[in-house]
């Protein structure tokens, strides 16, 4: 029932819509929407041009911190040294 416009009643859209604004104004309108999509399409094709990927930094092996203790592990506390068990 309620769809999108067909032909004839964007024909009729647009004679309302020259009737309320007028001419100079659709045309306006017009010029300035064509050049705001020139100048978005510029701006992306430019930074598609410019994007290249980020460096990558040579990898170097990952030590593991001290004080990691690894399940199963027993290790020696310094607060014990010198006593026996």
């Amino acid at each position: 029932m309620f769809g999108l416009p067909g032909g004839m009643e964007w024909v009729i859209l647009a004679i309302i819509a020259l009737l309320v604004f007028g001419g100079s104004r659709l045309a306006n309108a017009g010029k300035n929407a064509g050049k705001a999509i020139r100048e978005f399409k510029e701006e992306t094709s430019s930074l598609k041009k410019t994007d290249t990927p980020p460096a990558v930094p040579p990898s170097r092996p990952v030590a593991e911190p001290e004080g990691i203790v690894h399940e199963g592990e027993i290790v020696p506390d310094e607060k014990d040294k010198g006593q026996r068990a």
